[in-house]
């Protein structure tokens, strides 16, 4: 069965967080980190700092969006302990 990947990844130039899936998320961290990414080239390097495993793309994109929400990024932030 196909797994996806939702992940956050922070910025290690100014500590931003980047939400997405992926069903290849070493693929995609390197797709990132290689500034092959548009809206993320400009911060480079990433690594991550959160993932949740689904098991369809539906469930992935819903996650995405509640991580991308002010309140999942305030979880995501309190889970890693990122200066605000």
């Amino acid at each position: 069965m196909v797994m996806f990947t939702v992940y956050a990844l922070r910025s290690e130039r100014d500590g931003r967080i980047y939400v997405g899936f992926s069903e290849h998320l070493e693929r995609r961290l390197k797709e990132h980190n290689a500034g092959q990414v548009t809206s993320t080239k400009a911060y480079l390097p990433w690594s991550i700092l959160y993932t949740l495993e689904v098991e369809t793309r539906l469930e992935a994109r819903q996650q995405e969006k509640k991580f991308k929400s002010g309140f999942g990024k305030e979880f995501l932030k309190s889970k890693v302990h990122i200066p605000r």
